[in-house]
């Protein structure tokens, strides 16, 4: 029996954050969308052939920004403040023996380009820009939707939404196709638990901007929208 296996990147996707704060904890939680562009080796739209007739698609990915380190056996999730320690195995935390991540995501074209063959366009990522893409699998709904699944100690911490508020000011320096995604990311709360100071500034890199906000009385406010500089 063959003890390890080698991984090949059959592509990167190319999504709209440039680092971890502010990137959806799971998929499917905001409509944020990414392009999957397929390493030159696997450019042949044959491979593809049916994938169109499919409406998700399981991502299995590699979490690029992990230090390596030794594993263990137990992580603090965000989710619970940073103070609870639960199984590697219960979580979806990068910090794995294997830093392996599996995304469930929308379809929603599949094209093709002169110099890069057939991409795919997907919504509801949840992986920084250019992560690289280690396989791609239908979702298959008779098979994998399962009725009443229990949802584990993640279902204790789903929490209320934050209302987002952004005014005209720095509503206008938003692309009109990233505000609902950005209003979304706001309404998740993509602070750590543990972090609640109605004074502080949180920034987030998101579609070459940083977008400064507050948190106030359950109210994500925007208060400032500035072109990355880099």
């Amino acid at each position: 029996m063959r003890e390890q296996l080698h991984l090949k990147k059959i592509a990167v996707i190319h999504t709209d954050f440039s680092e971890k704060f502010g990137i959806p904890r799971q998929s499917g939680l905001a409509p944020a969308k990414g392009r999957i562009v397929f390493e030159p080796e696997y450019r042949n739209p044959d491979a593809l052939r049916g994938i169109e007739n499919y409406s998700h698609l399981w991502l299995i990915w590699g979490f690029s920004e992990v230090p390596e380190k030794e594993w263990q056996p137990t992580v603090r999730p965000p989710r619970l403040g940073g103070n609870r320690r639960m199984g590697v195995f219960a979580t979806r935390s990068p910090f794995r023996p294997n830093p392996i991540g599996l995304s469930l995501v929308e379809l929603v074209s599949v094209d093709s380009e002169k110099d890069i063959g057939p991409t795919l366009l997907v919504q509801g990522v949840d992986m920084l820009d250019e992560t690289p893409v280690y396989d791609i699998k239908p979702y298959l709904p008779y098979a994998e939707g399962v009725k009443d699944a229990a949802g584990g100690f993640a279902e204790e911490v789903k929490g209320v939404k934050l209302q987002a508020e952004i005014s005209e000011e720095w509503k206008t320096e938003i692309p009109p196709d990233k505000r609902e995604v950005l209003e979304e990311i706001l309404r998740q709360d993509p602070r750590p638990a543990y972090q609640d100071d109605p004074e502080r500034v949180y920034g987030m890199h998101f579609a070459g901007l940083e977008i400064k906000f507050r948190v106030i009385d359950k109210k994500a406010v925007v208060c400032g929208v500035y072109k990355n500089k880099d």
